[in-house]
């Protein structure tokens, strides 16, 4: 069976970092291209981030300048480093498996909390 698996995840406060892991089973990221959405009460629904198969990397509006993807060298999990939280930034982050800009594969979600 194939997975994605997230963590990472706690309670920061405002200003602090966490980064996020997203473990594959079953199979590598070498044939996929992988993103990092979250959903939040602030904002809902909004991708985060995203890595190619050939490395290139993007990002959304919600969180450009203040994270990074990346991914381990055996292309089995996934990253998502992010600094200077808000508030705001609370919510559920997964991530998601994509093939020809299809998604088929996500993971359940690891929750962060930004608060003092």
């Amino acid at each position: 069976e194939q997975l994605l698996v997230e963590s990472g995840g706690g309670l920061v406060q405002p200003g602090g970092s966490l980064r996020l892991s997203c473990t594959a089973s079953g199979f590598t990221f070498r044939n996929y291209d992988m993103r990092w959405f979250r959903q939040t009460p602030a904002k809902g629904l909004q991708w985060v981030s995203g890595i190619n198969i050939d490395d290139t990397t993007y990002y959304g509006d919600s969180m450009k300048g203040r994270c990074t993807i990346s991914t381990d060298d055996a292309k089995i999990t996934l990253y998502l480093q992010m600094n200077n939280l808000k508030t705001d930034d609370t919510g559920v982050y997964w991530c998601a498996r994509y093939r020809e800009r299809v998604s088929d594969l996500r993971g359940q979600g690891t929750q962060v909390t930004v608060s003092s």
